[in-house]
């Protein structure tokens, strides 16, 4: 799939796109955060290698990580109603879609400037910065952001079975789970930047 938004056929995804924001973090920045992580280039490979893994079970993991949203009220209402507090099912679909090929972006594991802008991008849609503007929707207008840090845990901790699957040795299935583990790490602190206070982050 083509990384340019002009060309891409799920709602809202605009990886790539010229009128993105420039993350205010610089790739300099970015490697001091890898390092920070013990994010290597022995863990992008493997990340890579769960691309192949993953991509025709990408429906089944959104599947279980929408379930557990939908099982507990006070994260379902993120992408609910502020009007009634019903969910909103148009939103739901827009953003899983979005969701699905954020696991193909992890998994290509390009720490270019491109993937840089767009994790900014992704923290401002949780922060209320710019939530619900790409998808025109009336929800509540943050995240709270202790739920970015808490939902690291079932997010990397539901897919290992998943890398699993397709007869990996069990030291690469452990490799592909470890270099999941460190990349959500890596983009939760991104996303954060918007949260905190100028000068701080």
């Amino acid at each position: 799939m083509s990384s340019s938004s002009a060309l891409s056929p799920i709602p809202g995804y605009t990886f790539g796109a010229p009128d993105l924001p420039r993350s205010p973090i610089s790739l300099e920045e970015l490697d001091r955060l890898k390092q920070t992580i013990l994010f290597t280039e022995e863990d992008a490979r493997y990340l890579r290698m769960s691309a192949a893994v993953l991509e025709d079970q990408i429906e089944q993991v959104l599947d279980v990580w929408y379930g557990f949203v939908a099982s507990h009220r006070h994260l379902l209402r993120y992408f609910s109603s502020r009007q009634d507090g019903k969910p909103i099912p148009e939103y739901l679909e827009r953003v899983r879609k979005r969701f699905g090929q954020w696991v193909r972006d992890t998994a290509r594991a390009e720490y270019d400037q491109k993937w840089l802008d767009y994790q900014h991008e992704i923290g401002r849609r949780h922060h209320r910065t710019a939530k619900n503007r790409t998808d025109d929707v009336d929800s509540v207008p943050n995240i709270d952001y202790r739920y970015l840090i808490a939902l690291i845990y079932p997010i990397t901790a539901t897919l290992k079975p998943f890398l699993a699957k397709k007869g990996h040795k069990p030291e690469e299935v452990e490799k592909m789970h470890q270099a999941w583990i460190k990349s959500v790490i890596l983009q939760v602190a991104l996303w954060s930047q918007p949260y905190v206070k100028e000068g701080d982050f």
